[in-house]
């Protein structure tokens, strides 16, 4: 029978990560939410064969800095289209991949990223940003609890659906320029979107 990942399991596997999120926003005056975006793209690029992450505990304060600007105009040339990718001196060193310093890197590479980072954060980092829970992993540490059931629980990966109302957008074009269906599926399969259907008025 094969050992069940637990919570517990989970949140001590990402302590570093953890960390590193906490000295973001302690450290570099990050907000939460770009602390989070960055530390989900580091763990992103852990998963080949290298660990970015077990390397920043020692990092300084300036280095996170950069780090953390590299880092967010990563994220930002994710969320453009076409753009190309930012400078990545530090992160390119710390991932050991020479080819993160072609401009065309991120652009080439823009929806394996995105789609990764977005599995991470619905995924994992879940976990590793709740603060109520690392609160808990930390008492049960020093002993201040006993055994807790929701440490305890088995990790499971929740998959958010969202209902389809929500996930509708209604977009026009100006008159005189007349837009295929091919094109509108093609422009918006790029820009990483998921569409389903479509339906011209």
């Amino acid at each position: 029978m094969a050992a069940v990942t637990t919570v517990r399991d989970v949140l001590y596997h990402y302590t570093f990560a953890r960390g590193l999120y906490e000295r973001l926003i302690g450290d570099c005056d990050c907000h939460p939410q770009v602390a989070r975006n960055v530390v989900a793209l580091l763990l992103w690029f852990d998963q080949g064969t290298n660990k970015v992450i077990s390397h920043l505990p020692s990092m300084s304060t300036t280095a996170l800095g950069h780090l953390l600007n590299e880092a967010s105009c990563v994220i930002h040339c994710l969320r453009m289209r076409n753009l190309p990718g930012p400078p990545t001196p530090l992160l390119s060193a710390l991932c050991q991949d020479s080819n993160m310093d072609d401009s065309r890197f991120f652009a080439f590479n823009q929806g394996r990223i995105a789609r990764g980072v977005a599995d991470l954060l619905d995924g994992v980092c879940t976990l590793i940003f709740d603060d109520r829970l690392y609160h808990l992993l930390r008492r049960y540490q020093t002993g201040l609890v006993g055994r807790n059931q929701e440490l305890e629980a088995p990790y499971e990966r929740v998959v958010v659906t969202v209902p389809e109302d929500c996930r509708s957008m209604f977009v026009t074009f100006s008159k005189g320029q007349p837009v295929e269906r091919d094109d509108i599926f093609s422009y918006f399969r790029e820009s990483m979107f998921c569409i389903n259907s479509l339906t011209l008025a």
